[in-house]
C-alpha cells in the first residue's frame, strides 16, 4: 500500500470511528436516563435518530474504507447500488427524523392541549419512526427498480445516482429526492425558528406578568431565561448543522440535474459534508441535555447571585413547578389567567404564559402535569 493511499484512507477511517463512537455513547447515555425520560416522545425520536446514524456509518463506512484498501469493490454493480442505496436512505432518514423532532417541540411548546389531546408518547413517535423508516427505504429502492442508476462517481470513491444521466424518468427522481430534502430543512428551521419566537414571547409575557410577591416573580423569570436560554442553543445549533451538513448536497443534486457544467470535486465534498452529521448530531442532542445544561446554568448563576443582593436561586428552585400533581392549587380553586405553566421534556424545561378561563386553565394544568 502506498503513502498516497495511506493518506487518503485517514479520512474515512476517522469519520467513521467518530461517527460510531459518539452514537455509541449516545445510545448508552440515553439507555441510562430515568423511566419518566424513556417514556416520552422526544427520548423516543432522540433514540431513532441515534440508531440511524449509528447504523449508516456502521453499513456504509465500511464499503468506502473497503474500496480504498481495494479499487475493485466498488466495480461490482450490486455493491454499488447498495451503497447509492444507504447513501439515499440514510441522509433522507435523518433529515425527517430531526423535522419530526423540531414538529414535536413546536407542539409541545406551542400547542400543548393539542399535544395531549392527540396522545403524543412515545408509541405515537415509535409509530411515526416506523413510518419514516417503511417510506423512506420505497422511496430509496426506486432507483434500483429503474428510475434511476447507480454509479461509480468519477472519485471512484463513493456511489451514487447517475445525475449525469438526463432522460426524464431518471431527471424526475433527482428532482423529487431534492426537493423533499429541501422542504424537509426549510421544515426544520422554520419549526425552530417559531418556537425560539414563541419563547421570547412567552418570556416577555412572564417579564410583564403581575404578581405581588417579589420571591415568585423572580422565580418564574429565572426559570423562563433558564429554559429559554437552553431551548435556543439547542434549536439554534441542530438549524445550523442540518444546513451546513445536508444543504451541500441538495444543492450539488440540483446543480446536476440543470447544468451541464460538472464538478467533481464539489460532489465529493458535498457528501463528505452530508457524512459529518452523523458525527455531530449525538453531541447536539444527547450531551447538551438537560443534567449538563443545569450545571452549567448553575455555575453561571453561582457566580451572578455573589454580585446580587438577593439570595441565589437554586436548581431546586430553578426546575420545580408549584403544579400539583392532581392539578389542584393547594385547596384553593383553579388559578385565573393568566398563569405561567411548566411543560418539562428530556431535553427542555419551558416556564410559559397562556391566557385561559379558570376551567381551561384547569384541564390543562392536569394535561401538562402528565407530559412532565
Amino acid at each position: 500500500m502506498n503513502k498516497c493511499v495511506v493518506k487518503s484512507i485517514n479520512l474515512p477511517i476517522f469519520m467513521f470511528a467518530g461517527g460510531a463512537v459518539g452514537n455509541l455513547i449516545a445510545i448508552i447515555v440515553l439507555s441510562v436516563s430515568r423511566q419518566q425520560r424513556k417514556s416520552s416522545a422526544f427520548y423516543t425520536l432522540v433514540c431513532g435518530l441515534a440508531v440511524t446514524d449509528l447504523l449508516g456509518t456502521c453499513l456504509a463506512s465500511p464499503i468506502t474504507i473497503a474500496n480504498y484498501l481495494n479499487p475493485n469493490v466498488l466495480l461490482d454493480q450490486h455493491v454499488c447500488e447498495f451503497q447509492s442505496f444507504l447513501l439515499l436512505f440514510f441522509g433522507l432518514t435523518g433529515l425527517s427524523i430531526i423535522c419530526t423532532m423540531a414538529a414535536e417541540r413546536y407542539l409541545a411548546i406551542c400547542c400543548p392541549y393539542t399535544y395531549q389531546r392527540w396522545g403524543v408518547d412515545r408509541r405515537f413517535a415509535q409509530k411515526l419512526l416506523l413510518f419514516i423508516y417503511i417510506s423512506h427505504i420505497f422511496f430509496c429502492c426506486l432507483p434500483m427498480m429503474g428510475m434511476a442508476n447507480s454509479t461509480l462517481q468519477p472519485s471512484e470513491t463513493w456511489c451514487f445516482i447517475d445525475w449525469r444521466k438526463h432522460d426524464p424518468v431518471s431527471t424526475t427522481y433527482f428532482v423529487l429526492y431534492s426537493v423533499v430534502s429541501l422542504l424537509l430543512i426549510l421544515g426544520t428551521i422554520l419549526l425552530n425558528l417559531a418556537v425560539c419566537g414563541a419563547l421570547l414571547m412567552m418570556r416577555q409575557r412572564v417579564v410583564q406578568l403581575p404578581v405581588t410577591r417579589g420571591s415568585v416573580r423572580e422565580r418564574w423569570r429565572a426559570l423562563s431565561s433558564a429554559a429559554e436560554t437552553q431551548m435556543i442553543a439547542v434549536l439554534v445549533m441542530t438549524s445550523v448543522v442540518v444546513l451546513a451538513c445536508s444543504a451541500p448536497l441538495v444543492v450539488r443534486v440540483f446543480a446536476n440535474c440543470f447544468s451541464d457544467e460538472k464538478n467533481f470535486k464539489a460532489d465529493l465534498a458535498a457528501i463528505r459534508i452530508a457524512s459529518v452529521n452523523p458525527i455531530l448530531d449525538p453531541w447536539i442532542y444527547i450531551l447538551l441535555r438537560k443534567s449538563l445544561f443545569r450545571r452549567f446554568l448553575g455555575l453561571s448563576r453561582r457566580g451572578s447571585s455573589s454580585r446580587s443582593s438577593s439570595p441565589p436561586l437554586t436548581q431546586t428552585t430553578l426546575f420545580t413547578t408549584s403544579i400539583p400533581s392532581d392539578g389542584s392549587c393547594d385547596g384553593q380553586d383553579p388559578p385565573s389567567a393568566p398563569t405561567v405553566f411548566m411543560e418539562n421534556s428530556p431535553m427542555v424545561c419551558v416556564g410559559f404564559v397562556i391566557s385561559f378561563s379558570s376551567r381551561e386553565t384547569y384541564e390543562i394544568n392536569r394535561a401538562l402535569t402528565k407530559i412532565c
